[in-house]
């Protein structure tokens, strides 16, 4: 049924988190305050890193591109969730909610690409030091950026090639606050058991590739620096905790989505606010308040704005 979207359904309908009015002022309040903090935090790291020539290394270069795919994931479905906090008929565009999943799995197969990039960057500095200048230079970090944009497009492209010529021609509600692939499969008019085992396949394999390769260079790490005792490997003992927390932590529900991808149990819905919502801020948290150089930045970038007012 090539491109014929019989679609009767030129819109969707989000239900939301809840239909309870004070759960979801509730929501408004916290989930406000996380945007805000997230967005704000992330350009920090970016005004941060580019302002200090002591910065100016590949780990920080990635860092800051790091921030910049989070403030996207950001900005894709959060301010419409907020807002629709206070519309009782919270309605999507077709062509909004193929927007919202072209935009997810870009951002999100880019993030993945971009962690297996630092924690090469990562084994190099501790496994390779005397060679890490010469591995490391720019032109191998700007290329790191530009395979991790176009491995997340290319793996966005290839679900919503599939996705948007679709028969949607009768159930039209998502059971959740954005459109959420699987759920949106779910709703065609025809047997989408092989568009699941697509699904499926192409975001679990990246997903796990990329779980298996941070896993694989942080255990190799890991070792190295416990053979070292010294102030330099306490300090990137440091650093290396600060990303494996963030692997953890944006890999955790991302691969239990691909496993159960299809079958849905109500505390999923929490799972995708913290994917979508909470991760982004996990970056200027976790790496801003456990790294040293960033935090000395930040204390000279504002002692040099205050001298500035005070003059």
């Amino acid at each position: 049924m090539a491109n014929t979207n019989e679609s009767v359904v030129s819109e969707f309908v989000l239900l939301g988190l809840s239909k309870s009015w004070e759960l979801q002022l509730f929501f408004f309040a916290i989930f406000s305050l996380v945007y805000v903090t997230s967005v704000l935090g992330n350009i920090m790291i970016i005004v941060i890193i580019s302002s200090d020539s002591h910065l100016n290394s590949p780990m920080y270069f990635l860092l800051s591109n790091l921030s910049f795919i989070d403030i996207c994931q950001s900005n894709f479905a959060t301010p419409k969730m907020l807002l629709d906090f206070f519309v009782e008929h919270k309605t999507i565009s077709f062509e909004g909610c193929m927007a919202q999943i072209f935009l997810l799995h870009s951002f999100v197969g880019s993030e993945m690409m971009l962690l297996v990039a630092m924690a090469y960057d990562r084994f190099i500095a501790i496994c390779k030091p005397l060679h890490y200048s010469t591995i490391m230079n720019r032109r191998l970090c700007i290329i790191f950026v530009f395979i991790s944009w176009s491995v997340g497009i290319l793996h966005s492209v290839s679900h919503l090639a599939f996705t948007v010529d679709l028969p949607f021609c009768g159930p039209n509600e998502v059971d959740s606050f954005f459109c959420d692939l699987p759920l949106v499969i779910e709703l065609a008019c025809m047997d989408t058991y092989e568009m699941e085992i697509m699904t499926l396949t192409n975001s679990g394999l990246i997903s796990l590739g990329c779980f298996l390769a941070l896993i694989i260079s942080y255990t190799i790490i890991l070792i190295t620096v416990r053979r070292r005792s010294s102030s330099r490997s306490s300090k990137a003992l440091s650093t290396l905790t600060a990303h494996i927390t963030v692997v953890i932590l944006f890999f955790g529900p991302c691969i239990y989505f691909y496993i159960w991808p299809f079958s849905r149990l109500s505390v999923d819905k929490f799972l995708s606010v913290f994917y979508t919502v909470c991760t982004p801020l996990l970056n200027p948290i976790i790496y801003s308040l456990r790294n040293e150089d960033v935090k000395s930045a930040m204390r000279k970038l504002r002692n040099h704005h205050v001298n500035s007012w005070k003059n």
